[in-house]
């Protein structure tokens, strides 16, 4: 199964500055929860900026993957020049975490989508590509403080 794990505000804001332009501890123990020792594949941005979280310690994730249009030797991580035939022939769970342009190539592959609906207005400079939801199939929703942890299911 392909999942791709994301928060965006109301007007689909996911980003600002290869930052999250919010801070909301459910959502990061949700992403966290869900993340934590999986398979995942990012953008070498996303991977750059969650080292900056991390500072000194390792990525909480199992075997990462991330997608770079130039080889590049990564520590913790294998570099995928490739990521739409990478995913296609991905036979394994596979966790995507941003960004933008991840999520964009690896949507049409997708199994389950997991949305933190954020019910605010944010400042930010990058915003999900708006897509039909309604190819989805919505399986599970919970609301909590402002948000709402949804998972779709490809139809």
């Amino acid at each position: 199964m392909i999942y791709s794990i994301w928060a965006m505000d109301v007007n689909w804001l996911i980003g600002i500055d290869n930052k999250l332009p919010w801070h909301y501890k459910l959502d990061l123990a949700y992403f966290k929860e869900k993340t934590t020792g999986k398979t995942v594949l990012m953008g070498d941005a996303t991977y750059r900026s969650l080292k900056g979280y991390y500072k000194n310690k390792p990525l909480p994730f199992g075997k990462m993957y991330v997608a770079n249009l130039i080889n590049t030797e990564y520590e913790d991580a294998t570099c995928i020049t490739d990521v739409v035939e990478f995913v296609k022939s991905f036979s394994d769970d596979l966790w995507i975490i941003g960004g933008k342009v991840i999520y964009n190539l690896t949507l049409p592959y997708v199994d389950y989508l997991l949305i933190t609906h954020i019910l605010n207005f944010h400042q930010g400079n990058v915003f999900f590509t708006k897509f039909e939801l309604s190819k989805y199939e919505l399986v599970d929703k919970k609301l909590e403080e402002n948000l709402i942890f949804a998972t779709y299911k490809k139809k």
